[in-house]
């Protein structure tokens, strides 16, 4: 299967989603609202997922479209593209730039294509699950050993206590080297350059997750639900708001976090 035509045109969405994002950044007016579930989101947000949507229309008339902002078209396509325009709203808004431009491509269901694109830290880091590259350059995961010696991420650790056992992430936080929430796509990003070593989420939602798995496995990471299962395919008939778990390590670590959080050790 050649990518290289779909991971190109990846890069123009991303370039075309940064020139929407990047105004509104650091700006007191991006059209803040809440949504039904409480969580916000900006003109930013709808307008980079709008501008993608058309584009990917134009080119590929018959792909299937799930997007966070305007929802599924033709779900069940053979090829689906799935869009977070931006993920991280909390952090955009607060002008903190750990959020990004998610964009993935299914193919029957598995992510083949993945791109998390930091517009205003420039770093556009696309994967397709066999080669990660962040701005052209070939990365991978860190070969550390050692829970001990390791630095873990979560989006929030407050997350795992609400829907996990909160004291094994305790037990497992207590052991790493050191704990942050450089959390949602970009604690993906700093696995999958070798920058940190563990990244969890216990809650995510399609579009939250599937984008990432080409770009952190093309790096050599292991990938799994949070009791280390498979990822599962993106099935449209549970509906988009399907949620997700996810463990993300390097396959030296991963099953001692996985058992550490599941009581197991």
């Amino acid at each position: 299967m050649n990518l290289q035509p779909y991971l190109d045109f990846t890069q123009e969405l991303a370039a075309a989603a940064a020139d929407v994002i990047l105004p509104y950044y650091g700006q007191a007016e991006c059209g803040l609202e809440s949504k039904d579930d409480d969580s916000p989101v900006t003109l930013a947000d709808r307008g980079a997922e709008e501008v993608m949507r058309a584009m990917i229309e134009k080119k590929f008339p018959n792909h299937g479209i799930v997007g966070e902002e305007y929802g599924a078209q033709n779900a069940d396509a053979e090829w689906v593209w799935i869009l977070d325009p931006v993920d991280g709203t909390k952090s955009f808004i607060a002008s903190v730039p750990l959020f990004g431009t998610l964009i993935g491509l299914l193919h029957n269901g598995e992510p083949v294509v993945g791109c998390i694109n930091q517009p205003v830290l420039n770093q556009l880091l696309i994967g397709d699950n066999e080669t990660t590259r962040l701005n052209g350059k070939k990365v991978c995961v860190k070969p550390t050993e050692q829970i001990s010696k390791s630095l873990l991420l979560t989006t929030d650790p407050i997350r795992p206590h609400k829907f996990y056992d909160g004291a094994c992430f305790d037990k497992l936080a207590r052991q790493a080297l050191t704990v942050r929430s450089w959390g949602d796509c970009y604690g993906y990003l700093l696995l999958s350059c070798g920058w940190a070593d563990i990244m969890l989420d216990p809650k995510m939602a399609a579009w939250d997750l599937l984008p990432l798995i080409p770009c952190v496995q093309g790096a050599g990471a292991k990938v799994s639900t949070w009791e280390g299962k498979a990822i599962p395919a993106f099935d449209p008939s549970r509906g988009d708001e399907k949620m997700f778990s996810c463990i993300a390590t390097n396959p030296q670590l991963h099953s001692q976090v996985v058992d550490i959080l599941n009581g197991r050790a």
